[in-house]
């Protein structure tokens, strides 16, 4: 993703934040920044603001995710497995499988969760807020992580669902093993995220005023002490109360523990031979459905590597 942040001066106060971002250099058009808008593209003030009508005022500060460019081309249904835990007339809770990618990019054109759902549920009955190219997609997973994902069969459907995550209401939590012994047992980080000043592929905390607020809980559920040759694991469960890029795994190595796997945040060189990628899945989901008003919770099971692993540690170590 491309950022712009903007500041906005005193000569601009009172403007649609629609009509000021399609003013200003490096923004798309004013349909354009609506349509990114909805799709909670655009930060004012550290909040996610879905409102393209928000009066712009001095001194707030905007920011706005720009999707990497490439070509546009029709997302084409594709016979992509999907293990989904749940669907209804108006959305799927799917368990993503590690590896897939959630829509095209440059580099991932086809072969994507997008693919997989429009083949399963057709172009016309997914919801179309976050573009043509992320059909029902309502929040994504880095593609070496597993688990429970959110789409939407509608527009309306596909809103309510991203209020959920912007009023941070929606239930997400993770499991995950990281590096070294946490003597705590539970714990909270609340800090800025942003994208990194010396890589511009890597998120950082930060206290830059442009930075979002990202909070995070974690709950130690296994320890694996500490040997001669390495400094141990834990098994975490942690808690998403915000949903920033790369937020567990930003969080968890600026404490001193990153996950297990992630070469982009912790060790180059992983100490299990053929773990590629963080080991990081999404468990549990719950969220109120937006139809009904009722509670619905949804758990995908760990998936067989992350158990193989568990069970390679526990004879390790226990």
């Amino acid at each position: 993703m491309a950022d712009i942040h903007i500041l906005v001066a005193d000569d601009c106060s009172g403007q649609r934040l629609d009509a000021f971002l399609g003013a200003n250099d490096g923004c798309p058009t004013r349909s354009a920044c609506a349509h990114l808008i909805e799709g909670g593209a655009v930060i004012v003030n550290g909040e996610t603001c879905l409102s393209k009508k928000y009066a712009v005022r001095s001194g707030d500060r905007i920011s706005v995710d720009l999707p990497e460019p490439h070509d546009p081309t029709d997302v084409i249904p594709e016979a992509i497995p999907l293990d989904i835990r749940y669907e209804d007339d108006y959305l799927i809770v799917l368990s993503k499988q590690r590896g897939l990618v959630c829509h095209p990019a440059h580099g991932h054109e086809s072969g994507t969760l997008a693919n997989a759902l429009v083949y399963h549920c057709g172009i016309d009955h997914l919801g179309t807020v976050q573009g043509e190219d992320r059909p029902g997609i309502v929040h994504r997973l880095d593609r070496d992580t597993s688990g429970l994902m959110l789409a939407a069969k509608d527009d309306d459907t596909q809103r309510a669902l991203q209020n959920l995550i912007r009023t941070r209401t929606l239930d997400r939590r993770y499991i995950t093993l990281v590096h070294g012994h946490i003597a705590m047992d539970e714990g909270t980080i609340n800090t800025g995220i942003a994208r990194s000043t010396r890589d511009r592929v890597k998120m950082a905390v930060s206290d830059d005023p442009f930075a979002r607020q990202a909070i995070t809980t974690f709950k130690v559920l296994e320890r694996f002490d500490s040997t001669r040759f390495d400094d141990g694991y834990t098994l975490v469960e942690c808690h998403l109360f915000t949903g920033r890029t790369h937020q567990i795994r930003v969080h968890m190595a600026s404490i001193g523990h990153p996950l297990l796997g992630d070469e982009v945040y912790g060790p180059k060189k992983c100490p299990f031979k053929g773990l590629q990628g963080q080991t990081l899945h999404a468990r549990t989901l719950g969220i109120i459905h937006p139809s009904t008003g009722e509670y619905l919770e949804v758990n995908a099971p760990l998936p067989e590597y992350f158990i193989e692993l568990l069970d390679r540690l526990r004879n390790i170590y226990n």
